[in-house]
């Protein structure tokens, strides 16, 4: 069901600006940290959980897992402010650096290659958050790795393992795990080991994207089969990628790589489906939407289009609704928003290209974990010339290939 939001709680979040502001607040009522927790979501699964945490006078704990297979993108922005709010919040956040997840995954990541992704991808995720503002001092990073060895979690998969049907291991990774034909058996352990990480990290709820609700419903039922406790799950909206399919990854038409160029970037948003007059599915009104505005407005500013080409005063955005009214009414166009849209992408990951720029350890680290392809060298193909005597033999000795090809001739 989607989150409901009392008149309460709506004038808390207009109170804390429903942004990271609330860092500036020494001590959070009740309905402002439930605010922060909650807005942005598109659905959320037992919040009495964390209510109840709360009124205990607890910090609640929370973890964002990310499986380190292909290089973050644009896209990952969406989490990173979200988190930023758990935070401001007062929540504890604990960012799992899934490199098992990553192998599993019908191996997607190399097992010689996840440890150097892993590092990667704390190296990006720690440059988003401070691109956005979110200090990452009460931060947790683990690495998967670290305790999913262990003796007492390799027993958990096992007891796991006999009380889930292949059925419902497969059902509950269908959106996050890559489906083939005569899939390798890994792709029904990830749903296992994700549900398991639950309980051996101690956390309250989990949160991820609404691609994931299938293993979230997944992880309510089976932790109790264990005698383990219910986790509370907080999902946030997948944002379209640039052709309108989820933004992936593994997909580099869909996404914007956070290493991209000026010139890269604006050349993928020209690209990019975006249909005039049409709200529904478009990647880059979502991606205003739930990146651009939310890092704009979060100080107090906003998102302007530029319409100087037309004598005409910007338009200046501070919320979503207002925006889907013109690109319906056609007052924004496609070829207003992309260049507005590349300027707001190329100023946020200006400061993460610089950290990358300061970072030997980073740049070196990238070589290792997507070492360039090697292209295939070109062999130049051989011509048969054939041996230029009639039927394929050696030439005869002594200079009687006439006589004796004749010969041969006459026989016939």
């Amino acid at each position: 069901m989607a989150p409901s939001t009392t008149d309460e709680t709506l004038a808390a979040a207009a109170d804390v600006k429903l942004g990271l502001a609330a860092n500036t607040k020494s001590v959070l009522t009740k309905e402002e940290k439930i605010a922060l927790i909650r807005v942005n979501l598109s659905e959320i699964l037992d919040f009495d959980i964390i209510e109840k945490i709360i009124d205990e006078g607890r910090h609640p704990r929370i973890y964002w897992g990310t499986a380190t297979t292909g290089r973050p993108h644009c896209g990952y922005f969406v989490p990173a402010l979200k988190i930023g709010q758990y935070l401001a919040a007062g929540c504890n956040v604990v960012i799992l650096l899934a490199d098992i997840h990553g192998f599993l995954d019908n191996l997607k990541a190399p097992i010689e290659l996840v440890q150097y992704r892993a590092k990667y991808y704390q190296f990006c995720v720690t440059s988003i958050l401070k691109a956005v503002g979110v200090s990452t001092d009460k931060l947790e990073f683990v690495l998967g790795s670290s305790y999913q060895k262990s003796p007492e979690y390799i027993m958990d998969v096992y007891k796991l393992c006999s009380v889930v049907s292949e059925h419902d291991a497969k059902k509950a990774g269908a959106e996050i795990v890559k489906q083939s034909e005569n899939a390798p058996l890994s792709g029904l352990l990830y749903p296992i080991l994700q549900v398991l990480d639950e309980e051996h990290l101690k956390v309250d709820a989990q949160f991820g994207g609404v691609d994931q609700r299938k293993l979230f419903t997944a992880a309510k039922e089976w932790l109790p089969k264990l005698g383990y406790r219910q986790r509370a799950h907080l999902m946030n909206p997948m944002v379209p990628g640039l052709q309108g399919s989820k933004m992936s990854s593994s997909d580099p038409d869909s996404k914007i790589d956070l290493l991209d160029s000026p010139e890269v970037v604006t050349k993928k948003i020209k690209k990019a489906e975006a249909a005039p007059g049409v709200t529904e599915g478009n990647g880059l009104l979502a991606f205003t939407e739930h990146v651009l505005l939310p890092a704009k407005t979060l100080h107090g500013g906003s998102f302007q289009v530029d319409r100087e080409r037309d004598g005409l005063p910007p338009l200046v955005y501070t919320d979503i609704t207002q925006m889907h009214s013109d690109y319906k009414s056609d007052v924004l166009t496609p070829q207003l928003l992309k260049p507005a849209i590349s300027k707001g992408l190329n100023e946020l990951m200006a400061p993460i290209q610089a950290d990358f720029q300061a970072s030997k350890e980073w740049q070196e680290i990238t070589l290792k974990a997507y070492p360039p392809e090697e292209k295939p060298k070109k062999v130049k193909k051989v011509k048969d010339k054939g041996s230029r005597y009639p039927g394929g033999g050696a030439p005869p000795k002594d200079g009687a290939a006439k006589d004796g090809n004749a010969n041969a001739i006459l026989d016939q």
